[in-house]
């Protein structure tokens, strides 16, 4: 049970983390660039890839722990 707890807060760690460089690269692009072209659209769209993924980390922690709850 202590591997799946582990496991469980590692996913939620790196779930939110994505998220929140996701939000940071983001607006570090515009205040840079002052402007949005392809290149920012397009790295924009690989950033929102990360932060989808971060998402499904966070709901993946999540199950564990209330997997790990349910079973105690």
């Amino acid at each position: 049970m202590q591997l799946l707890e582990f496991v469980s807060i590692s996913f939620e760690f790196a779930g939110g983390t994505m998220i929140a460089f996701t939000a940071v690269m983001v607006h570090h692009r515009f205040l840079s660039k002052h402007r949005v072209d392809n290149k920012v659209f397009s790295m924009m769209k690989r950033e929102q890839k990360i932060g989808v993924l971060g998402i499904i980390f966070l709901t993946i922690g999540y199950i564990l722990r209330l997997a790990v709850f349910l079973s105690a």
